[in-house]
């Protein structure tokens, strides 16, 4: 690898934010059992132990189709607060299952793909005027949940992606749009809360936007491994499963956060592979050296190689706000040295969705034209 320091302290750090270990430590929290807790095991003699920790509960009970009908599970309360309910044999199959806590539904907090859902409330006081709206007198396009083999982790793998209206019935190639989300989310991110699919059947009933697929896949995992996962396995998954042209000048990548940091090191490791290009609110830590010396080192040899294959190489930030303002402005004092070309842009709002959503609103529009 081209600059190894810089993968590492990335993945490192990213690794670190991550952990629950870590966050318990950062917001003075105390831990407790639900750090550790496995909601769900699979006993070698068939049984299936269920647990939750509730210490404030006076009742908990199982439901869904894991329960046979017409019976009630019994739950055993520990000291440390963790309820315990077990299905004796259960036979092979899947199962959907909650909890009642204190006759509440509670949907596992520790089921491994929980952090992928939330409840979603849209707040629009222009109603369909807003740029992210659902408009109902317009054609709409699909997003999809592909699964596909990833090499480099050697693992099955989720992306989305968006395809225009009509997608199915063309036949012309189109460019590629590849978008990533921050630390802590999941592929559902942009198309649920980003509302990517809305932004984009909007932009192209206005005519705002040209033509394009827009892929969203799962950067939650280490940078250096997700880079990896991007080039030698989603890229060509798209350019041969889809109807996309395979050229640089077709290919676009945005991501935000954590996600920019991966787009950093994508665009770095490859400065010829994306025309269009958009880091959100991200940057290298300013208050490490060695990042910043990598990196500078790295910039140098790539800058010829960049400038010519970039058309648009664009900064974005939530303003003074956003916590990772000054670690991007920082950044961007090497990229002036180096003299690569760029654009940068702010505006208020912070390290949040809101200024995300208008960071793709605004950055769709410039592609492929």
């Amino acid at each position: 690898m081209k600059n190894p320091k810089l993968k590492l302290i990335i993945s490192i750090l990213t690794i670190l934010i991550l952990s629950g270990a870590l966050q318990a430590q950062m917001f003075n929290r105390t831990p407790t059992p639900n750090d550790t807790l496995k909601s769900t095991r699979v006993l070698a003699n068939g049984d299936v132990v269920f647990s939750i920790y509730a210490p404030e509960a006076e009742s908990v009970t199982l439901g869904g189709d894991i329960v046979p009908w017409g019976q009630k599970v019994e739950s055993v309360k520990a000291e440390n607060g963790v309820w315990t309910m077990v299905i004796p044999k259960a036979a092979a199959g899947t199962y959907r299952y909650h909890f009642m806590v204190d006759g509440l539904k509670v949907y596992d907090p520790k089921a491994p793909d929980a952090y992928k859902t939330s409840a979603l409330i849209d707040v629009t006081p222009d109603g369909e005027n807003e740029f992210f709206a659902l408009r109902k007198d317009i054609p709409h396009g699909a997003v999809s949940t592909i699964q596909y083999f990833s090499t480099s982790t050697k693992t099955m793998r989720n992306m989305q992606v968006w395809t225009p209206p009509g997608y199915n019935a063309k036949n012309n190639k189109l460019p590629v749009f590849y978008l990533i989300h921050g630390g802590g989310d999941s592929e559902l991110a942009w198309p649920g809360v980003g509302r990517a699919g809305l932004i984009m059947d909007n932009l192209l009933s206005e005519g705002k936007c040209e033509e394009m697929i827009v892929v969203m896949p799962d950067g939650g995992i280490d940078v250096t491994l997700f880079v990896e996962d991007l080039v030698n396995d989603i890229i060509p998954y798209v350019e041969s499963n889809f109807k996309v042209y395979a050229d640089t000048d077709k290919r676009a990548l945005a991501g935000l956060s954590m996600g920019g940091l991966e787009v950093l090191e994508a665009f770095m490791t490859h400065p010829d592979m994306f025309a269009y290009i958009n880091v959100m609110s991200s940057g290298w830590f300013a208050n490490n050296k060695e990042m910043f010396e990598t990196g500078d080192k790295r910039l140098a040899e790539i800058a010829t190689t960049l400038n010519k294959n970039a058309k648009l190489l664009l900064f974005t930030q939530g303003g003074p706000e956003d916590i990772a303002y000054n670690n991007g402005k920082e950044m961007l004092k090497v990229f002036d040295k180096n003299s690569i070309k760029y654009d940068f842009s702010e505006m208020p709002g912070g390290h949040s969705w809101m200024v995300w959503r208008n960071d793709l609103y605004r950055f769709a529009q410039k592609l492929f034209k």
